[in-house]
This record gives structure tokens, sequence and C-alpha cells, in this order.
């Protein structure tokens, strides 16, 4: 079987609580919000992999984490992303982090998966999608784009599965690697 795996740094439960509390006043838009449980940074989107795989990915995270120290991640902003004019999620958008590049790359290395070297990585969490045809029927079209500081201590890369519950969707953790 295949399922579509993701490397993430997930955030603690009372993060995502907050996270969740600062879009109340943007829930009767019209946005598919990300349930609370299923926040995240995503750091490395693999796609489909199959299970015989799993083994194999798993370890060379873990590897990887092994050799990083746990660093902080700072947040300062809710936007529409990529811009206000053709929107596709709503997002709180980092500061860039050559703690988070350095890790990223080392994954993709890892994984066989690096192209060429970043000059910076800019994390961001999904906290919405737009619901393209709702939201072009909107006669004033919201400007979402407020302050909001919000820090993060990566302790761990997780590899994740997105898997379909009765719920919707849902992400399991794999395997969670700690930080050194």
């Amino acid at each position: 079987m295949k399922r579509k795996i993701f490397i993430s740094i997930n955030l603690p439960v009372r993060d995502k609580k907050r996270l969740i509390c600062a879009t109340e006043k943007w829930q009767d838009l019209p946005v598919k919000w990300i349930k609370e449980q299923n926040l995240h940074i995503t750091l490395v989107f693999l796609g489909h992999i199959s299970d015989e795989d799993m083994a194999e990915i798993c370890e060379k995270v873990s590897e990887v984490a092994k050799n990083v120290e746990i660093f902080d991640l700072e947040f300062e902003k809710i936007e529409l992303s990529p811009d206000a004019e053709n929107p596709k999620i709503i997002r709180l958008r980092g500061e860039t982090n050559e703690n988070l590049r350095v890790l990223h790359e080392k994954i993709e290395k890892a994984l066989g998966l690096y192209v060429f070297s970043k000059k910076s990585f800019r994390p961001h969490i999904t906290l919405g999608k737009i619901r393209r045809r709702k939201w072009e029927a909107l006669e004033l079209k919201p400007k979402i784009r407020e302050k909001y500081y919000f820090n993060v201590t990566a302790e761990s890369v997780d590899v994740m599965a997105s898997d379909f519950g009765d719920d919707g969707q849902e992400y399991i953790i794999i395997q969670a690697c700690s930080l050194a």
C-alpha cells in the first residue's frame, strides 16, 4: 500500500490551541480550516511512498535528527498566500531560520532528494485552504495580513502520513525523531 508521506515539525498542543483561537474571527469565510491536531510545519513532502520503503526513510530521518540540536522558530504574521490577489491558503509566516535550512538540507541529502542549496528557508504553518469558487464569489475580498508573533521550539522531526478517516484528512505520526 502507498501513503502520502511528509517530514514535519509538530507543534505542542497548547500552541495548536492558540493558533485555532487566532483564526476565530475569520471562521465565517469560505475557508477549509486545518483541524487543530493537524497543524504542523512541513519540511519535506515525499508523495506516495510504499510501506516497504518506510523503514528506510524513518531510519535516515532519525539519523539526521540525532545530529541536529534543538532550535527555536519565530513566526510573525498571519496572511493570505501566495498573495492577496490570488490566495490559495491562509498561513502563519515564519522568519527565515538558518538551523531550519540546514535541517531541511540534511534531510533532503539523506533521502537522496537534494538538488541544490537554498539560500534561506522560511517556514509557515497552513491554517486554512481557500475554497476558490466561494472566495471568488465574495463581493468584498477580505485582506488578511496581521502581525501575530509566535515562537516554537523544534525538538523533533516527524515522519508523517496523510490518511483519510471518517472525519476527513488525518495526519498520523509514523515515527518521531528527537533532535539532539
